[in-house]
């Protein structure tokens, strides 16, 4: 190997330096993204989709999972597994001309990616060699010239690239083969080859003499299948995602973590579920990002898949189809389908609550239908509060649709809500107990003691939000469905009924935001119900005739597919354009950068303690005593303990859950010993709380950048509190 390495770095010397000339010295950096790379790539993408045919679409298709997940997967896992330095920081004398990175050197991504691309085009356009080649071996080898990559690297970035790019479309065309004739039938008969999708349609395997019901049953079974590999893909690439430890937690997500390690009847601010979740992941896959989120994907899989069988049963196969793919592309929902916090739990039972509530409207609806509808409900309450708002929906639709009055003479609905009743006792317990410290709070975050003073600006703050996160095609798709419901509409049952199952939440929370500010999440259970009544509306559109509801469904899933990559993925705008977006920017601010915190935060605390005395950690926000608790490999041990390491500063009232715990008042089993006080800030002030009271000196260590991908992402200013009073 010492002789590989000394044969790979003479030569990168020689194509570094011995080859440099003024030509060279321009072109070579800009090959490494230059900003009109992705527009470009854009533009022919968007070309190939529209005019290319079906062997374009395939290709495109193709293209985009082999390169991000090739990037993303492949390549990282290998280079974190080799662990060789780049020439950039390992040799002196590198001509370095673009940012250097301490990111594993081999192999190269940029190799592996161009030569993936190489042999992607190769399979499907046999002449793209002549130049898509050139390019790629142009591509690597400015990555030798810029100074960042042996040629070692390159050459296993471009074996490495072509190989899984062959293998991934082979696999996949031969997969489809075998899977396609067995379960999609009259699509392979009319689509048999992915690798060759021009070919000549195989011969169909079903008779030709069927009755029309037949082949609706068919068809209906073909979008049905495909829903349920979808979901199942989405599933397992949101759990890789999440187990590859791209992101970090959320500061919610660390705090309600230490709720999962004292689990009780509810919680300050939430009802218990989140923590009982959470408790149930930990157990199975450990104090991990995996454990910690492990229920979120899953909960998102199994919201699809009801709604995918509602659909299939009570409009088409093909419209569930279409939602479910509607639900992966909007940034709102695929968000909640990544982070545990309590909407995903709360949507779950919502949408659960949704499905069952149809089958008890009916006229032949059951009491055990409704004693369903009443555990969803309850449960759904268990995740958040607003479930509430659930009643409230199901009085507008008694309100606006007559048959269903009838089953408020039955014992039906008033069961559910005593089973909704029973499953809500431990919240009234638990704020029994503590003086209904809950409905306080809330009131507090409502603001509700504040006078109504119209405020325009948060009702176009939240309009803009809600329409960003909720995808601009899917929110105005949403909005004029839910508009033309009442011109053509209203008479429908189905479509009545999601309007009133989303409508009303939406409402309430848009008029509220003239009295304050609304988050967008605060809808979360109101978005699926309008979705579904968007998919209802356009599919009577498209039956009608309406072609141009196709290109913008089209249209919004490669915008979808196109802005989620960049939200999970902001470097590829470096990788890709060269440019890198600033941490204010950044999507993943909020979720990176909290290893490092508590990295830095330990390492101050060790020098407090080598002075003698016991040393511990304050925090002046529960999000950040999370975080470090759960990235602070001694806190974690020491919650098993009756002496936990860090804690949350000492307040008057009770404004977070630590509150509640005796072993979090520090100042009754750490007297006498030393601390460190964390504020996370831009600018020197003043510590909170009465810090300065409790200990006899507190002395500013100053600001602490804290980097990530080599930008600062937020700074924290450390405090050496001495002797606790």
């Amino acid at each position: 190997m010492a002789w590989l390495q000394s044969i790979d770095t003479a030569l990168f010397r020689f194509l570094n330096q011995s080859l440099v000339n003024p030509v060279f010295d321009w072109l070579m950096p800009k090959l490494a993204g230059h900003s009109m790379f992705v527009p470009l790539l854009i533009v022919v993408g968007v070309i190939l989709l529209w005019q290319g045919g079906r062997r374009g679409r395939v290709f495109v298709l193709f293209l985009a999972v082999v390169v991000i997940l090739g990037d993303t997967f492949v390549c990282k896992t290998l280079k974190e597994a080799v662990g060789r330095t780049r020439p950039c920081i390992a040799l002196e004398d590198a001509r370095v001309l673009i940012g250097k990175t301490d990111s594993g050197a081999m192999p190269s991504s940029h190799a592996a990616n161009w030569f993936a691309g190489a042999m992607v085009a190769f399979i499907f356009y046999r002449r793209s060699w002549r130049f898509m080649v050139p390019a790629a071996g142009t591509v690597a080898f400015s990555r030798v010239y810029d100074g960042v990559h042996y040629p070692g690297d390159i050459l296993a970035g471009a074996i490495l690239g072509a190989g899984y790019a062959a293998a991934t479309v082979w696999t996949a065309d031969a997969l489809w083969r075998w899977a396609g004739r067995r379960w999609w039938p009259s699509w392979w008969a009319k689509f048999p080859s992915l690798m060759f999708p021009d070919q000549n349609e195989a011969p169909a395997p079903a008779p030709q003499n069927v009755e029309l019901g037949t082949l609706n049953f068919e068809l209906n079974r073909h979008w049905l299948r495909l829903g349920y590999v979808l979901i199942a893909a989405v599933l397992l690439f949101r759990l890789g995602y999440i187990a590859s430890g791209k992101i970090d937690l959320s500061k919610d997500e660390a705090y309600q973590w230490l709720w999962s390690k004292h689990l009780a009847l509810s919680y300050y601010s939430k009802p218990p579920m989140i923590a009982w979740t959470q408790w149930l992941g930990t157990h199975l896959w450990g104090d991990t990002e995996l454990g910690v989120r492990f229920f979120s994907p899953v909960a998102a899989a199994l919201m699809s898949l009801l709604l995918l069988r509602f659909f299939a049963r009570e409009v088409n196969a093909r419209t569930g189809f279409l939602l479910v793919l509607a639900t992966v592309v909007t940034p709102l929902l695929a968000l909640g389908s990544t982070l545990m916090t309590v909407d995903p739990l709360l949507v779950l039972f919502w949408i659960a609550a949704m499905v069952a509530g149809w089958r008890a409207a009916q006229p032949d609806g059951t009491t055990q239908h409704w004693l369903w509808v009443g555990l969803w409900t309850g449960l759904s309450f268990l995740s958040k509060y607003t479930a509430l708002f659930l009643w409230l929906s199901w009085a507008w639709f008694f309100l606006l649709w007559r048959p269903a009055r009838a089953h408020l003479r039955r014992p039906g609905p008033w069961l559910a809500v005593l089973v909704n009743a029973a499953c809500a006792i431990p919240v009234f317990v638990w704020n029994a107990q503590h003086s209904w410290i809950t409905v306080s709070h809330v009131a507090e975050n409502a603001q509700v003691e504040q006078g109504w003073q119209l405020n325009l600006g948060h009702l176009l703050e939240f309009l803009a939000v809600t329409g960003g996160l909720l995808h601009p095609f899917f929110f105005l798709a949403a909005v004029w469905a839910a508009v033309a419901f009442w011109k053509k509409m209203r008479g429908q049952a189905l479509p009545l009924y999601f309007f009133c199952m989303g409508a009303p939440v939406y409402v309430i929370y848009l008029l509220f935001t003239l009295h304050s500010r609304v988050l967008p999440n605060w809808i979360a259970a109101a978005v699926l119900p309008l979705f579904c009544l968007m998919a209802v509306y356009w599919e009577g559109r498209w039956q009608a005739g309406a072609r141009a509801v196709k290109r913008w469904l089209v249209a919004a899933v490669i915008v979808g597919l196109v802005v989620e990559a960049v939200a999970f993925y902001p470097e590829l705008t470096r990788k890709i354009a060269g440019y890198r977006l600033p941490p204010r920017k950044d999507p993943l601010r909020r979720v990176q950068g909290w290893r490092v915190l508590a990295d830095t935060v330990e390492a101050e605390r060790r020098k407090l303690a080598a002075e003698g005395k016991p040393a511990f950690i304050i925090c002046d926000h529960y999000g950040l005593t999370g975080q470090i608790t759960f990235y602070l490999p001694e806190a974690r041990a020491a919650l098993k303990t009756a002496l936990p390491l860090v804690y949350y500063q000492t307040t008057a009232q009770p404004d977070n859950q630590l509150w509640f715990w005796p072993e979090y008042r520090y100042r009754e089993t750490r007297r006498g010993q030393n601390a460190v006080y964390v504020m996370e800030n831009d600018e020197p002030r003043p510590p909170g709380g009465s810090i300065t009271k409790e200990f006899e000196s507190v002395t500013s260590l100053g600001l602490f950048e804290l980097k990530h991908r080599e930008q600062v992402t937020r700074s924290i200013e450390i405090f050496v509190c001495r002797n606790l009073r």
